[in-house]
């Protein structure tokens, strides 16, 4: 559909979030005797799932928009819940106004790009996020292959600021065919023939391309970038010879994220490009869609690009201790009572502190309070506090020690205590690092993730996470290297 809109409409902001975990392929070759292949994929840890890594990526689309945000969208094949809305719990971390909308684009590899495709063609200002976390039987290509990832992209037009990237079309085909499907009780995509898959998806991928580039009269050459995507290797490999699509830069470090590759890879190809690059997106699922934009600025330069957090991650995740996050290999737990469901009232009566990470400064002394409460400690005056958000807030550790015995996915367990910028002190658990990369004065950063299943109940709240540097992040290579 080429765009005829009253103003430009395009991304005012966007964010993405690769774990900072990766599995080496040769690892689970060399565990099960064969396959595996080269390279690494990303990994969600064990506290995180599609929920926190899509509230990963919007804080950061986020981050100097969140009163502008009109509607909130989640699109995954990996849904947390069912019945549920899952865009809830992004919308509370984000601390998005109560009038905004929360809805959920879920159960298909193509809902993410369509939700992308639905928003660039309103008059809202939409925050449309995704993630997946993609597995497969041990040794399968869908494990190896595959990839965990969060994106977010803030969608409005030329009124709202200044546009990082104006949308110029988008075409679509779809067909009904049976070629890869899972049931909602099963943990494992099912799939036909591949060669089936292929001839359907091309057909639909050449028709969907050719429709968008005759509506936008645009010339194949004048692309800068065609990016094709999608859950069949061999349908994206077909496509992309027939129309010269451009090599996955991720599929040797992260992998396929599935229906979230086509806008982290978009996201990629936007930090690439200088203004006025032409960039196409194809995506091929249950047919394909095709989307266009032309790059007009750039994303702010504190922000965390793709490229940096795939140069960040850290490779030595075990096979084994990778199918213990997955479910599929159980542990030997401690022997300590596991843990019990969290209260459905008292998480509503302090979801700003529990989501939202906002705790309380009282407005006579300006002491801050962790969590929240209603009688300060210095000064007691009742009942005169404001909000105080501290999920952007950095920390450092105080003190901390090394639980071995305490339950959990994956032991040991570093607690820390941390003092807050601008103050604040707080006992928090530290997560994506090893015990020895942890000593008093080191960083931190908040991150939202899954504290543990109860029950059928997700229990979330907020960690703590090691600022990683430029040189720590050059030390972690060069021990990769070594």
């Amino acid at each position: 559909m080429r765009v005829s809109l009253p103003h430009v409409r395009g991304i005012l902001s966007y964010g993405a979030s690769v774990p900072h975990a990766r599995l080496q392929r040769s690892a689970i070759g060399s565990f099960l005797g064969s396959g595996g292949g080269k390279g690494t994929r990303s990994v969600a840890s064990h506290d995180e799932d599609t929920s926190t890594l899509a509230v990963a990526a919007g804080r950061q689309a986020v981050a100097e928009q969140r009163d502008r945000v009109e509607a909130l969208w989640f699109a995954t094949a990996e849904p947390t819940y069912l019945e549920k809305s899952n865009a809830g719990v992004i919308h509370a971390a984000l601390r998005l106004d109560e009038s905004v909308p929360a809805l959920d684009f879920g159960g298909a590899a193509r809902s993410g790009i369509g939700a992308l495709d639905t928003a660039a063609r309103g008059s809202q200002r939409t925050l449309v996020t995704a993630a997946d976390i993609r597995t497969g039987l041990p040794g399968s290509p869908d494990e190896t292959d595959g990839g965990d990832a969060g994106v977010a992209l803030l969608l409005g037009d030329e009124r709202d600021g200044p546009l990082l990237a104006e949308f110029l079309g988008s075409a679509s085909a779809s067909r009904e065919f049976l070629d890869r499907w899972r049931l909602p009780e099963e943990a494992h995509t099912r799939a036909w023939e591949e060669r089936f898959g292929e001839g359907e998806l091309a057909a639909a991928g050449l028709g969907a391309l050719d429709r968008l580039l005759g509506q936008l009269s645009l010339p194949r050459g004048d692309v800068a970038e065609l990016i094709v995507t999608g859950t069949s290797t061999r349908a994206i490999t077909a496509v992309s010879r027939k129309v010269g699509g451009d090599a996955d830069p991720l599929a040797a470090t992260i992998g396929n994220t599935g229906g979230t590759h086509p806008m982290l890879r978009l996201i990629d190809a936007l930090e690439r490009h200088e203004a006025g690059a032409t960039i196409v997106v194809l995506h091929l699922a249950d047919g394909a869609d095709a989307i266009a934009f032309r790059t007009v600025g750039s994303a702010s330069a504190d922000q965390r690009t793709v490229a940096q957090q795939v140069a960040s991650g850290d490779d030595g995740l075990a096979y084994a201790r990778f199918m213990s996050w997955r479910g599929v290999l159980t542990q030997q737990p401690p022997n300590r009572p596991p843990p019990i469901r969290p209260s459905a009232p008292a998480a509503a009566r302090h979801a700003d502190w529990k989501y939202g990470f906002v705790g309380s400064r009282d407005r006579t002394s300006g002491a801050l309070h962790l969590p929240p409460a209603r009688v300060s400690f210095k000064g007691q005056a009742l009942d005169d506090m404001e909000p105080a958000p501290m999920a952007d807030v950095q920390a450092t550790v105080v003190t901390f020690t090394v639980d071995k015995l305490v339950y959990s996915q994956s032991p040991p367990v570093v607690f820390a205590v941390v003092d807050f910028d601008g103050g604040g002190r707080l006992p928090v658990e530290l997560t994506d690092c090893r015990p020895d990369e942890v000593e008093v004065g080191s960083k931190v950063e908040m991150t939202f993730r899954r504290l543990n299943m109860a029950e059928g109940i997700a229990n979330y709240f907020w960690k703590g996470r090691l600022v990683r540097t430029d040189s720590v992040r050059h030390a972690e290579q060069a021990g990769a290297q070594s």
